[in-house]
């Protein structure tokens, strides 16, 4: 079975996770927060597993 795309908001704390995130690219080069934020979508890309929803949000993200 396929899953689906979710587009609506599903952060428990997503305040909290943006933070996160930009404190991982404190104190980086542009050069380092690129590969940083390109191996970080490799990671959530194996965590979804689902190439079908991987491909929506592939679209999702050049709309």
């Amino acid at each position: 079975m396929m899953g689906k795309l979710t587009l609506d908001p599903n952060l428990a704390a997503p305040d909290d996770a943006y933070a996160a995130l930009i404190e991982a690219h404190e104190g980086l080069t542009r050069e380092e927060s690129e590969a940083l934020n390109a191996r970080l979508i490799l990671i959530l890309m194996n965590q979804v597993g689902d190439l079908h929803v991987i491909r929506e949000a592939l679209a999702a993200a050049r709309r």
